[in-house]
Formats: structure tokens, C-alpha cells, sequence
């Protein structure tokens, strides 16, 4: 489990969909994981489950971005300082 400054290994016991095992699941479905020793106080929203030495977590980038204008299809309002853009 990768994010917000750390590195959590885990193992898998089991995987649900409502309430329900599953054998496998595709990417986008919404499930839960049973983990061992990994408390739920622990978990944030943003972080990812992977196998191990796949991720590695980055906390900024450096990246030129054109915004659409309204015209366009874009936003209307401005942006606001500490605005959290998802990509």
C-alpha cells in the first residue's frame, strides 16, 4: 500500500463486492480488500494497492498545462489558490 509518505506491506486475504467474494476483480470496480495487520486508521483516500516494487509515490511534478476557456468547453470560474486538481 503506496501514498501520502509511506510504504505499507501487506497481504491479501480476500476481496468483496458488496458483501460478496469475489475471485478476481477488474480494474474500476469498486470492492473492498481484506489485508493483514494494516488497521483502517491507517488507510487514506489516494492511496494504492499494488505489487510490491510496481509504485513508487511521488508528491509533486512539474508539468505545462493548457486550460480550456469557456468557449472551449473549459471552466468558467478561476481558479482558486490551493485548488486540488485531479488529472
Amino acid at each position: 500500500i503506496v501514498g501520502h509518505g509511506k510504504v505499507m506491506k501487506t497481504t491479501v486475504t480476500g476481496v468483496e463486492m458488496f458483501h460478496k467474494t469475489l475471485e478476481e476483480a477488474q480494474a474500476g470496480d469498486q470492492l473492498g480488500a481484506l489485508v493483514r495487520s494494516i488497521k483502517r486508521e491507517q488507510i487514506r483516500r489516494g492511496m494504492v494497492m499494488a505489487k510490491p516494487g510496481t509504485v513508487k509515490a511521488h508528491d509533486s511534478l512539474e508539468a505545462a498545462v493548457y486550460i480550456l476557456s469557456k468557449e472551449e468547453g473549459g471552466r468558467a470560474k478561476p481558479f482558486t489558490s490551493f485548488i486540488q486538481l485531479q488529472m
